[in-house]
């Protein structure tokens, strides 16, 4: 059990240490063992790191990458996804610095040497950097890498084991890269190069950062923010079987697409719209109609049975044309737009239908839609989201019993806890306790929480950092939660569906020029692609 609730695909999140532990426990360093993970891991990132690619318009054509190997497993996953990386694209090329030689290499890293010179040794230059003190190495491989352009630099040298200071030749090796601008994508494996428990300053700097089989600490550490670019769990089934890992993870885990996998199974035969539950939205007003709209679209999505919206009566039939599967119901505005008071028996009268409430998306800050809010709380004790305004102090804790999950932004997540924007995990589980309620503090990367446990999502990325992201992701979890889904479970499933969901609208449209409601048209996509997903390999 996980924080009291069972979380598919959720892992634990390791420091170093604890990670090198746990995987000296599970392959007890025998060669024969750790070779097939290894395979995997090779595999998934070069899988991976191919399709991060197309968010900045894909590879050109033949594929150019530089890979920087070091002696150890890193240097051999990164050797073997490369390995994927050319056979996936029989026209690519790859230049692999080896540091410092091959004579340093461990003996599974040698063997990844040579599979890729047996697959593809036409297609690869070796360089050696050995870090000569007269200046030898730095020269030849500045003057063979420095006209060349790359699509992709994939960072293998240094793994989870490194301690500070980084030394020569990995200290300037770093600093050519850092200095080549004509490099597409910098991606590093596991760690980047010179970050681990602690960190160097001057650690590689990765677009992409692809965690293989044990998501460790220093991932999710803000000091580390700027050189781990966005990060990526690669689930290498590791923990399969494992519910305790057998050391201490803080009660912190990260999230993969495994906990959306069982939303895109077959639905029972004879199942009608009131099996899956019924939403009520409470939201909108006259200045800002489009959230409400975006929280009701992707709610439809969530595989919510009914919805029904309370928005005012100015917006209702627009609403309506544009959205009719769900039920508009208009009602009483106060003269700046928002929600009268006059309302709510119109609300209170339809509640035993009711199984969720969703409020707060474009609702406005009207001090009468504020007592209309705080009194539909306390006589609508169904399961509740509140999300945008409806984040007030004096509203998030209105008189109730049923669950409640609140979505913050960061700002919104320091008005209700009145105190600091940014909250630290015990911050967050300490407000979370106070409030008797789960949290999706929403960023980079999103953390969901209850009292004692964080679930952290790595999925979406800087597509989502524009107006409505949150009021999307609102529905899906409100939607969930009216299916009878827990709250924990609600909110980690739509939190990840939703990022999901934006990684494939960056992959297919960039993360710059896209409209944020696209993303509602690659909900059933990511989906299925999920469910696909059937064990490991």
């Amino acid at each position: 059990m996980i924080g009291r609730v069972r979380i598919p695909g959720a892992r634990p999140v390791l420091s170093c240490a604890d990670a090198s532990a746990f995987e000296q426990g599970l392959f007890g360093g025998d060669p024969a063992r750790e070779w097939p993970a290894m395979r995997r891991a090779g595999r998934a990132v070069g899988r991976a790191v191919l399709a991060d690619l197309e968010e900045p318009g894909g590879a050109s054509n033949p594929l150019e990458m530089l890979v920087l190997c070091g002696k150890g497993h890193n240097g051999g996953d990164a050797l073997l996804a490369t390995i994927h990386v050319l056979d996936t694209r029989p026209a690519a090329r790859a230049d692999v610095l080896v540091v410092p030689d091959f004579s340093a290499l461990r003996p599974l890293a040698r063997r990844c040497v040579e599979e890729l010179q047996r697959a593809h040794g036409e297609r690869v230059r070796w360089m050696c950097v050995s870090g000569r003190e007269d200046g030898t190495d730095a020269a030849r491989v500045r003057a063979q890498c420095r006209s060349r352009r790359y699509d992709l630099c994939l960072d293998g040298i240094h793994g989870m084991q490194f301690r500070p200071p980084l030394r020569d030749p990995v200290g300037w090796l770093l600093g050519l890269v850092a200095d080549h601008t004509a490099i597409r994508l910098r991606a590093a494996i596991d760690l980047p190069s010179g970050i681990g428990d602690a960190s160097d300053p001057d650690a590689f700097r990765a677009d992409f950062t692809y965690a293989t089989g044990v998501a460790k600490a220093p991932l999710f550490d803000p000091a580390n923010r700027d050189r781990l670019g966005r990060v990526r769990f690669l689930d290498l089934g590791f923990f399969e079987g494992r519910e305790n890992p057998g050391v201490d993870n803080a009660g912190r885990f990260v999230l993969g697409p495994e906990v959306v996998r069982d939303l895109g199974a077959l639905r029972q035969a004879h199942a009608d719209k009131r099996t899956f539950g019924h939403l009520f939205v409470v939201s909108g007003s006259r200045d800002m109609p489009g959230a409400v709209m975006m929280s009701v679209e992707s709610a439809l999505c969530s595989g919510v049975g009914l919805v029904t919206a309370f928005v005012p009566e100015g917006m209702a039939t627009a609403a309506a044309a544009r959205l009719p599967e769900a039920m508009w119901v208009p009602m009483p505005e106060t003269p700046g737009g928002g929600l009268a008071l006059e309302g709510r028996a119109a609300v209170v009268a339809r509640a035993t239908r009711c199984t969720a409430l969703l409020v707060g998306p474009g609702l406005g800050r009207d001090r009468e839609t504020r007592v209309l809010v705080r009194e539909l709380l306390e006589a609508i004790d169904v399961p509740t989201v509140l999300d945008g305004d409806a984040l007030q102090p004096d509203l998030v804790r209105a008189r109730r019993t049923a669950p409640l999950v609140l979505t913050p932004h960061a700002g919104e997540l320091a008005r209700i806890a009145e105190g600091s924007a940014h909250a630290t995990d015990e911050d967050l589980l300490s407000i979370c306790a106070s409030i008797g309620a789960t949290i999706v503090a929403k960023g980079a990367p999103t953390r969901i929480a209850n009292s004692d446990t964080i679930w952290i999502s790595p999925h979406g990325g800087p597509v989502l950092a524009r107006g409505g992201s949150g009021d999307v992701l609102a529905g899906l979890v409100a939607g969930l939660l009216a299916t009878g889904t827990e709250p924990v479970l609600a909110s980690c499933r739509g939190t990840v569906w939703h990022g999901l969901a934006a990684d494939a609208l960056a992959r297919r449209g960039g993360s710059s020029s896209v409209r944020l409601t696209r993303i509602t048209k690659h909900l059933a996509e990511v989906l299925r692609e999920a469910s696909r997903e059937v064990g490991h390999e």
